[in-house]
């Protein structure tokens, strides 16, 4: 790939701090990237060297706009977007903005001042832990043997109901209790009907709220279901943030466990997960640990001071 040699706007040359964080998400300084050498064309191997810009007389790696971009990506299919070339532009145009500012704090000699030098140094630790922690879950090759007994205990641990039930659905605990009444006197008859009449949600479906999950639903109607037989209603008002419930459970049943193939990836993602905690914590016990016993005194002061 070619070298391009871009400069920025005088007016967005250099953001403050307090604006460093929104002007490059906001891309302020938009520059044409030749995307194209992203987007098509055999990729760059990682490491070989390949430039992506030189910038004021200083060359940038294609791989640290690989880490730059891999980060923003992630940010972005959080939200619920995805890869293009108009985020390869933006992630570009933040990039230079991120680039511009830490040669003027390069230039300021901030990097030799101890605060910063302690968070680049923090920097530096979290990207080595995380790559070794990764490289840690890489390596771990869970066993059919170890999935199977994985899925075995899922399935005993996700054993749970499911309950098919209607509401009435009001805004006076008063109202909800006078419907009570009604169905006391009917003997549990004309929910349906009743639901269609006075419910303020639901009401073309007669309350019907389908099966349902107990996690799923806000804690009252969970419980409230949860304790009910089925044919039974509550015999008392259930308040919830949406008003003033009552509750009949028509039936219940087990619900399906996945099958083991649908479960396999989230499974396997587990067990390295759990491979990565325990080595972690196999290398703190043999870590050799030699504190400062001035700054112990100090923590244990303050902890006294405290009480």
């Amino acid at each position: 790939m070619e070298s391009v040699t871009m400069r920025p706007d005088k007016s967005n040359r250099f953001p403050n701090a307090r604006s460093l964080a929104l002007t490059l998400s906001l891309g302020l300084t938009p520059l044409l990237l030749p995307t194209a050498a992203l987007a098509e064309g055999p990729a760059p191997a990682p490491g070989d060297g390949t430039l992506i810009a030189t910038i004021n007389n200083q060359p940038y790696s294609l791989d640290v706009f690989r880490a730059f971009y891999a980060e923003r990506l992630q940010q972005v299919q959080q939200a619920g977007g995805q890869d293009s070339p108009q985020l390869q532009e933006l992630a570009f145009n933040e990039f230079l903005n991120l680039v511009v500012a830490s040669q003027e704090g390069e230039r300021r000699q901030l990097d030799s001042n101890p605060e910063v030098q302690g968070a680049l140094e923090m920097q530096r630790m979290l990207v080595l832990s995380s790559a070794a922690l990764q490289q840690i879950a890489n390596e771990f090759e869970p066993s059919d043997a170890d999935l199977r007994a994985a899925f075995d205990q899922f399935v005993a641990q996700a054993q749970r109901n499911e309950y098919k039930a209607r509401h009435i659905l009001v805004d006076e605990r008063d109202s909800a209790l006078d419907l009570i009444k009604k169905l006391d006197k009917a003997k549990g008859k004309g929910f349906e009907k009743l639901a269609k009449e006075h419910s303020i949600a639901n009401a073309d479906q007669g309350g019907d709220l389908g099966w349902v999950d107990p996690r799923n639903m806000v804690p009252p109607l969970a419980n409230a279901i949860s304790g009910l037989e089925p044919g039974q209603y509550t015999q008392q008002p259930v308040q919830t943030q949406f008003g003033w419930h009552v509750v009949l459970l028509e039936e219940t049943r087990t619900a399906e466990p996945p099958a083991f193939d649908e479960a396999k990836p989230a499974l396997e993602a587990a067990l390295r997960r759990q491979a990565v905690a325990e080595q972690l914590n196999q290398m703190r016990m043999d870590a050799e640990v030699d504190l400062n016993e001035t700054i112990v005194r100090i923590r244990e002061d303050a902890a006294a001071d405290g009480e």
